[in-house]
């Protein structure tokens, strides 16, 4: 068991405005930082204070349920680390279905030249059932045009349609969830602005990105109108204690998209890595946990519940989560049995973290991200380093937090870089995360 002291790092933007993915910082000015610190939310204080975090302990990934301590990469891979799935299934984020028997693909967009010539785009149809009407979801995928041979490929996912994503005259129009609960036409631009594709092309990487609403919407009710709602049992409206949440549904379409990888010769399914940003950062954890095809795995901002240490008292609390009038619904509900007594939960952010190894795995995150505590995400990454080691890879190798901008840990297997900023990946994020794909993949 470990012991450390808590300590306090994750400033609150807005349920629509913290969940950010692209180059938009909404935290510019010390005045700005200090007013979305709040101190109170859905009615529980919210600590900032590293001398008010008390102490915690622990629990030992390398230590297996019945006592046994985990001494090599087989017995962790064997053992321990299906317990740890297990574990997170049953008291975080819910236990996933397979594959649906009925999905099939509609490759509607069969290879355009996009970017004046740079890449060759293809827009793809998931559909979930043999019914086409509901139940589906819209890849976008690019690949550089010179490629001779199947490329890697980043994976991500998007709190918006790819048409409002990226700057792209030929792409289908999306629909988007309202904050109504209303499924409306994506033909409006956000406040996400544009991504910049050219820069994966030119180097040498394929681009595909989804939107999380079509998988699942991000929202209470949105169990009724999700892929959740096809594996309810007659007469249930809502999950059993120990089955998926809204989380789990997001990773789950995303197993579904690397299913469709595996069948396009121009990508290389076997180095593939998947990024998402903020609750879809915690969600690329679990799909990547879950799912091992994923090769490497970019968790941006992923804060409570996903990186971060939920012992450590500390900005966002899963007591804050569990409000009912914010997020109960992304998780499994027995997930909010333990707000009120964290330390009986039998996982944490560090687990979570482990379950990636011996697949590269980097945490990004912002220094002025006081409500997603960033350094209770890099003493994750210290916590989880030992099960890294089982397989000669490298995590950190100090308790010392590196300073915002500073790279040292950058190209570790288990890596971690800290902008200089808040809730948001910045442009100079995607420069490292390009640097750190051309590494692993």
């Amino acid at each position: 068991m470990q012991k450390f002291k808590r300590s306090p790092i994750r400033a609150f933007a807005g349920k629509w405005m913290t969940c950010c993915l692209l180059s938009v910082s909404y935290l510019a000015t010390a005045q700005q930082q200090a007013a979305n610190r709040p101190t109170m939310v859905a009615g529980f204080p919210v600590n900032y204070s590293e001398d008010s975090v008390g102490t915690y302990t622990l629990p030992d990934p390398l230590k297996t349920n019945d006592g046994q301590k985990v001494t090599s990469a087989e017995v962790w891979m064997k053992k321990r680390r299906p317990e740890i799935v297990r574990l997170f299934e049953e008291s975080q984020f819910g236990k996933m279905p397979g594959r649906p028997a009925d999905m099939h693909f509609n490759v509607f967009d069969k290879g355009t030249p996009a970017f004046n010539g740079k890449a060759t785009r293809k827009q793809v149809t998931v559909y979930f059932t043999k019914d086409t009407a509901d139940h589906k979801m819209n890849l976008v995928i690019y690949v550089p045009a010179a490629a001779g041979k199947p490329v890697p490929l980043l994976m991500n996912i998007s709190f918006i349609a790819y048409n409002q994503l990226i700057d792209d005259p030929g792409l289908m129009v999306g629909n988007v969830w309202n904050k109504e609960g209303q499924r409306v036409k994506a033909d409006k631009p956000t406040a996400f602005g544009k991504m910049n594709i050219e820069q994966f092309i030119d180097a040498g990487f394929g681009f595909a990105t989804v939107y999380y609403g079509d998988i699942e919407p991000d929202f209470k009710d949105g169990i009724k109108h999700g892929i959740r709602s096809l594996y309810l049992k007659p007469g249930q409206t809502e999950t059993a204690p120990v089955e998926w949440g809204a989380i789990a549904a997001w990773g789950w379409g995303l197993s579904r998209a690397m299913d469709y990888f595996e069948t396009d010769r121009s990508i290389d399914s076997k180095r593939v890595a998947l990024q998402g940003a903020s609750r879809l950062g915690k969600t690329v954890l679990w799909a990547g946990a879950h799912d091992p095809r994923y090769k490497v795995i970019i968790a941006s901002i992923s804060g409570e519940g996903g990186a971060a240490l939920s012992r450590r008292h500390y900005g966002e609390t899963i007591q804050h989560i569990s409000d009912p009038s914010r997020y109960l619904y992304q998780f499994a509900p027995k997930y909010h049995d333990y707000a009120a007594n964290v330390s009986s939960l039998p996982v944490d952010g560090h687990m979570l973290v482990s379950l990636i190894a011996p697949r590269p795995l980097l945490l990004q995150t912002g220094s002025t991200d006081y409500w997603s505590d960033p350094k209770g995400e890099f003493l994750s990454a210290v916590a989880a380093a030992p099960v890294y080691k089982l397989f000669k890879e490298k995590g950190p190798e100090t308790t010392v937090m590196p300073a915002a901008g500073d790279t040292s840990l950058l190209l570790n297997e288990l890596g971690y870089f800290m902008h200089d900023g808040g809730h948001s990946v910045l442009p100079g994020d995607w420069t490292h995360i390009i640097t750190y794909m051309k590494k692993y993949l």
